[in-house]
Formats: C-alpha cells, structure tokens, sequence
C-alpha cells in the first residue's frame, strides 16, 4: 500500500509550520503509516482523500473486522491534545477514540462516512444539526491538561496581524484586534471546546447520526467556538445578493439557539475571518483571502 500524502496536507503543513519542519516530517510519512499499521494489526483499505490538514488519515480494518480510521500526524501538531480531548468526550459528540495510545503521532479512531458531512445538507438543516452537536462537546475539560486558552491561541495569532498592514486592510485589522483584545480580558468560561468547529468537522455515523471529527481542543468560552460556523459556506453567502443581511443575521440565530451572547460571537467571529484572511493572503491564496476578508468587512 502507498501512503502517499494528498496534495492538501502537503499544502496545509507547509503553509502553517513551514518547510523546515513540515518537509522532513512528509519524507518519512510512507513509512511511520506503514510501521503504525502494522503495530495495530490493521488491513489497509484506502488513503483518504483530500483528507485533513494536518494528518494523514487511513481507513483500516481491525484483527476483528471492525472498520476504523487511522491518524498519523506530525508531533509538531500535537495530534496528543486531540487525543486527550477524544478520550475525555468519549464518544459524546464525537468520534470514539478506539487505542488512547498516541503512539509516533498515531491516533486510531471510530470510523464514520468521510464523504457524508453536514456540508451535503441544505443550509438551514445543517446548521441546526451542527449546532446540536457542538452543544455536546462543551464540558468541562479534565482536571489537569495541556490545553491552550481562547486567550493564548488568539494571542499567538495576533503576532502578525500587529504587524503594519496594507492602508485599506488597517481599519479592518484595528478592529478584529480590538475585539479580540476585549474579548480575551473578559472571557468567564473555561470549557472544552472543538476549536476548529465546522459542518465539514461533522460526518455520518453508525453509532449516532452525526459525529464531530478533527478537533484542534482548547479550553475557553462557547462564542469562540462558534465563530467558525458563522462563515461557512462563506463562498455561497459572498455570491448571494442579500449576503451581508445573511451573514449578520446568522450570528443572532446561532446566538439564540445556543444561548451564546450575541455580541460575543460576532467579536470572534471578526477576529476569526480576519485572522484567518490575512494567513490565506500571507500563503498566497488570494482568493481565499478575499472572501474570507469581503465577510468580515460585512459584520
């Protein structure tokens, strides 16, 4: 079997930890996927692809046939706190962790249906459905963990956004960081949240309807977890006439129907579309970028 990186986490690794340390790491993924298979006995079926961003993810069989899905990932992107949080969800909202032992980077998990995710659901639906999974994942996180806060990723985030910006992009950046800054001194909660939580994060499954998968944990309140929701299928809110009306009204729904304040949401929700704009330009995709900072423009 050749385990081949998809083109999409060969991209992604590089754009976020850089060919130093991403390159090395993919040279030897071949054979850390080959070593891990065989630790846990598994039969390969298939690579998925595209596949994620920061793991290469192998759907197997057990020794007793159960289907399954294997994660190989850098240490550098600490496939261990993904692990952590799956093990303390438990399966509640999201894929069972099936071996807690997170081995050269391995994480083997629940299988469920990569091709079924909340994407393929009209809007309204999806959106609903999601919104009653997320609800499952905020808990309280264990009593001792790794986890970052909302107020040290976003910190770390912000580093480049400091830095002097295009004239017609600084108010925008002003504002984002503003919020963000506000934000992250009057946060209240400390709960286990997704971290990256969107209807492409939530497939099909067997044992429930629908499963969160890709978790990138931290610890913080509820609004910071939603704010990548409010964006999706940002694509189809840009090209839509009645777009920015939409957009600002999905904050409130999402808002009402999960007892989050408002005007919490769509301060993250700036910061979030603004920082993740300014890496997609920084990356050179230009048109990622464009939306991404044309919707925050719209808040």
């Amino acid at each position: 079997m050749a385990f081949e990186p998809p083109e999409r986490l060969v991209r992604a690794l590089g754009e976020t930890y850089g060919e130093e340390l991403a390159g090395p790491w993919l040279g030897r993924l071949p054979e850390l996927a080959e070593e891990a298979a065989a630790r846990h006995g598994l039969t390969v079926d298939r690579v998925q692809a595209p596949g994620g961003r920061s793991s290469l993810v192998v759907l197997v069989h057990r020794p007793d046939g159960t289907p399954a899905a294997l994660k190989v990932a850098p240490d550098f992107a600490r496939p261990d706190l993904e692990g952590a949080a799956l093990a303390h969800w438990n399966g509640w909202g999201a894929a069972r962790l099936l071996d807690a032992r997170a081995v050269d980077g391995t994480l083997l998990l629940e299988r469920l249906h990569p091709e079924v995710s909340l994407r393929s659901l009209p809007e309204a639906k999806a959106l609903l459905e999601a919104a009653g999974t997320v609800r499952r994942l905020w808990v309280e996180p264990p009593g001792s963990h790794a986890f970052e806060t909302v107020a040290e990723r976003t910190r770390r985030q912000s580093v480049p956004m400091r830095a002097p910006q295009d004239p017609e992009l600084a108010p925008l950046v002003s504002a984002a960081l503003a919020a963000r800054d506000e934000l992250a001194a009057s946060a209240g909660e400390l709960l286990l949240l997704h971290g990256n939580f969107r209807q492409s994060k939530v497939l099909s499954g067997e044992r429930a309807p629908w499963l969160t998968v890709g978790p990138e944990p931290l610890v913080g309140e509820r609004a910071y977890d939603l704010a990548r929701l409010v964006r999706d299928r940002v694509e189809d809110l840009i090209a839509a006439p009645s777009g920015a009306s939409a957009a600002r009204r999905r904050v409130g729904k999402l808002a009402d129907s999960l007892d989050v304040d408002a005007g919490r949401l769509h301060g993250w929700t700036l910061f979030r579309a603004v920082e993740s704009g300014l890496r997609a330009r920084a990356a050179g995709r230009h048109r990622d970028a464009e939306l991404l900072l044309e919707f925050a423009g719209w808040l």
